[in-house]
């Protein structure tokens, strides 16, 4: 039961971060000493767990595909994903400065955590580690597309997010906000599940069987980076989480935006303009990332956003020394 509830608990952390655009479940799921078990789960979802099932019984089935961890966390992460939706997407409208500084120290401790998976150093590892960077922070600078409900585009952008969401460094939230498919899907399953409408039902489903087929192709291929290539893939994941600083610096003043009605897409200079805008009615295309003094959008709240940078990298911190010493 005590293991139940803690990967409950983890799912839920994993799926509350998957909600957040720059935040990794897999992230999450690494620093919780979870991720080999997740991607090897995933990896034996087969249909040979049905020939299991019909000839040796139900017990067998659930000890292959790992039954209680894996629904356990899948569970968790569900209820992630809902209280992501209603308290993280407001905490983010309302105190997004010591929300990021909390994440941002959380990646901090993730790539020191993760470098000490890496017993051995070589030139691979440093190439890998280099382009990890440079991949992750050239996503982060992408101006974001323009969103479909088309549903062939729809399963697309999720075997896209969900690769994303089980890579440490890359969130599957901002894989989507660059498809321009947050403004898209966050609100259908938010509206879904405030008045339980049907009507968005097809993008749901279309979603989520994108999920599904993302997870199982993906979770195959980093397998088996990880049983051929372990230092090489743990680098890269280590630059994924470095160029993805680049999006959770606390402080970013708004350079671009489009505005919806019109599709004209105008530079920010003056910030009072801005800020009585309907924030309906545009679309950031680029920040710029300043310090705590050049901020332009309000209270760069600094002592309260120091502080959470600080809890961010203490916890990651102690659950990785927790787990080392439970292990």
């Amino acid at each position: 039961m005590n293991e139940i509830i803690t990967n409950t608990m983890k799912g839920a952390a994993m799926g509350i971060a998957e909600v957040i655009p720059g935040v990794s479940g897999g992230t999450i799921a690494f620093i919780t000493g979870i991720y080999e078990r997740l991607l090897n789960d995933i990896k034996n979802l087969n249909f040979g767990l049905i020939t299991t099932w019909r000839k040796e019984g139900f017990t067998a089935f659930w000890k292959q595909c790992d039954g209680t961890f894996f629904t356990s966390l899948m569970g968790g992460m569900s209820v992630g994903l809902v209280i992501g939706i209603f308290t993280i997407t407001s905490l983010l409208e309302t105190h997004p400065e010591p929300l990021w500084g909390f994440f941002f120290g959380l990646i901090i401790a993730s790539c020191i955590v993760l470098r000490k998976e890496i017993i051995s150093w070589n030139l691979g590892a440093y190439l890998m580690l280099i382009a990890g960077a440079v991949i992750a922070y050239a996503i982060t600078i992408i101006s974001p597309a323009e969103g479909s409900s088309n549903l062939v585009y729809v399963f697309f952008s999720a075997v896209l997010a969900i690769c994303a969401l089980i890579l440490p460094g890359i969130s599957g939230s901002f894989i989507l906000l660059l498809l321009g498919m947050y403004s898209i899907i966050i609100p259908t399953l938010k509206h879904f599940l405030t008045t339980f409408d049907f009507s968005g039902l097809s993008i749901i489903a279309t979603f989520a069987a994108g999920c599904i087929t993302g997870l199982l192709l993906f979770s195959r291929a980093l397998t088996w980076l990880f049983s051929k290539y372990k230092f090489e893939t743990f680098a890269m994941m280590i630059g994924f989480m470095i160029g993805s600083l680049n999006k959770i610096w606390p402080w970013r003043n708004v350079d671009k935006i489009s505005i919806k009605e019109s599709g004209v897409i105008q530079s920010v200079s003056d910030y009072s303009t801005f800020l009585s805008l309907d924030r309906e009615s545009y679309k950031i295309l680029k920040e710029i990332n300043v310090l705590p003094s050049q901020y332009q959008l309000g209270d760069p709240k600094l002592v309260m956003t120091i502080i959470t940078t600080l809890i961010g990298f203490t916890i990651v911190i102690f659950i990785s020394k927790y787990s080392k010493i439970k292990a």
